[in-house]
C-alpha cells in the first residue's frame, strides 16, 4: 500500500515536497521511485533512490532542482522539487517494484 501526499496549486518558482507512505512492504530492500504523468502522456520516471540511499536518478527535466529522500525507518520517500515550472504540473505517483500509489495533484501556474 503506497499513498502519496504533499501535491498542490503553487506560482511558479514554488517548491514542493511529495511524500509516499509505504506499508505492508520490507520497505528498506527496494529502489522507491517517483513518476509522473499528464492526461494522454505516457508516465515518466522522474526520480529514483536504491535501498541503500547511496544512488539516486533524476531525469534531465528536474535535474538541478529535485531531491529524493527516504527514510527506512519510516518507510518514506520523498521528493523535494524546487524553482517549479508550468510544465511540472503533472500527478505524480510514488513506485515500489510493482506497486502503485493513487497518485498526487501538482499544479504549476504561470
Amino acid at each position: 500500500h503506497l499513498v502519496e501526499s504533499g501535491g498542490c496549486l503553487v506560482h511558479a518558482g514554488g517548491s514542493l515536497r511529495l511524500s509516499c507512505a509505504a506499508s505492508g512492504f520490507s520497505f528498506e530492500h527496494y529502489y522507491m521511485g517517483w513518476y509522473r504523468q499528464a492526461p494522454g502522456k505516457e508516465r515518466e520516471e522522474v526520480s529514483c533512490i536504491d535501498s541503500n540511499y547511496d544512488r539516486t536518478y533524476y531525469a534531465d527535466s528536474v535535474k538541478g532542482r529535485s531531491t529524493i529522500s527516504r527514510d527506512n525507518a519510516t518507510n518514506t520517500v520523498h521528493l523535494q522539487i524546487n524553482n517549479l515550472k508550468p510544465e511540472d504540473t503533472d500527478i505524480y505517483y510514488c513506485n515500489l517494484n510493482m506497486y502503485w500509489g493513487q497518485g498526487t495533484q501538482v499544479a504549476v501556474s504561470s
